[in-house]
């Protein structure tokens, strides 16, 4: 029996990370092979974008995916998220010369509150949503204080990126395949603040500080590569991070949508429940697990030593202050 085809809405889906997402969704990547598609795409009112948007459409046409049944484009929010089951919020105004982050955080915000007063408005009964765009724990909290009618569990932000990131570097490390390396772990905020977690990931079924065998190495060059990797990629290439984005978010929405196997979790950033001493409300990430029907639940009882408890809280304090920055626009 052929399944009904998912909605899937993107802003910013002439952007480069828009380019290398919207051919993987198309052809099956995101939710699967035998799930038809039709893709909501959403680009801000300029001619030049929405120009760009109809060349990206042109492209996906001439691909001839089976799974793609239909394309909308437009620039009215309205019309990108009607009945939308996934919403993935991608698109995001960048920092510029000389601004600060706090300054981002409140260029971005009503462009968030727009677009989760128009999921909230418009969107599938079930829809749920995923941000991308940064600083993308921040805009996820303020979406979802504009969307009072969607439950706050359908709101996720992506540290899988930096899951992924963090996962490729310990097998580098540890000289071993990227699938021999289970359960890494990111902590906090999508931010230099972030925290990848090596002591409750696996190489090989064994502990990967156990593994590496160099504390120093783990703590220090580690983590401050992944944290700024972001930084790096933009410094050699002159752009930021696209197709590894896009990748990201392919296993985001299928870290969600699908069960996570026994005895594993991934990066997800969630509404606080106050685990992990996190404060209640915040959008952080935590190691999650999914039931594979849009359920998921945050890993109780991982060890959290004195590192990694100050590491954080420092991340978790960073939430706070960019939540009190735009405290005016959560209700």
């Amino acid at each position: 029996m052929t399944k009904a085809p998912l909605r899937v809405a993107v802003t910013g889906a002439a952007g480069q990370i828009g380019y290398a997402l919207l051919p993987r969704i198309a052809a099956g990547e995101m939710f699967g092979p035998d799930q038809p598609v039709i893709l909501q795409l959403i680009e801000i009112p300029l001619d030049k974008a929405m120009a760009a948007l109809s060349g990206v459409a042109m492209e996906l046409e001439d691909c001839a995916f089976p799974l793609l049944r239909d394309m909308v484009l437009t620039s009215d929010p309205k019309e990108g998220f009607r009945d939308a089951n996934w919403a993935l919020l991608v698109g995001s105004k960048p920092r510029g010369p000389g601004m600060e982050r706090g300054d981002l955080i409140r260029e971005n915000g009503p462009i968030f509150t727009g677009q989760g007063k128009a999921i909230n408005d418009h969107g599938a009964s079930d829809v749920r949503v995923a941000v991308v765009g940064n600083p993308c724990n921040t805009n996820c909290l303020i979406a979802m204080h504009s969307a009072p009618d969607v439950p706050d569990e359908r709101f996720s932000a992506m540290t899988r990126l930096d899951q992924n990131r963090a996962q490729n570097q310990l097998a580098k490390r540890a000289k071993v395949a990227v699938s021999e390396v289970k359960n890494t772990l990111i902590w906090g905020n999508h931010s230099a603040t972030q925290v990848p977690d090596f002591y409750n990931t696996t190489i090989g079924g064994r502990s990967a500080a156990e593994v590496i065998g160099d504390e120093a190495w783990l703590q220090g060059d580690f983590i401050s590569t992944v944290q700024k990797r972001g930084a790096a990629i933009i410094e050699a290439r002159g752009a930021s991070s696209a197709a590894s984005a896009a990748n990201g978010l392919i296993d985001h929405v299928r870290d969600l949508a699908t069960a996570t196997p026994e005895g594993e979790w991934r990066s997800v950033c969630v509404k606080s429940d106050g685990s992990y001493q996190v404060p209640e409300g915040l959008i952080s990430s935590f190691p999650v697990r999914a039931d594979g029907a849009g359920g998921w639940q945050i890993v109780q009882g991982l060890e959290t030593n004195a590192f990694l408890t100050e590491k954080i809280a420092a991340s978790a304090k960073e939430l706070v202050e960019e939540r009190d920055t735009v405290k005016d626009l959560l209700g």
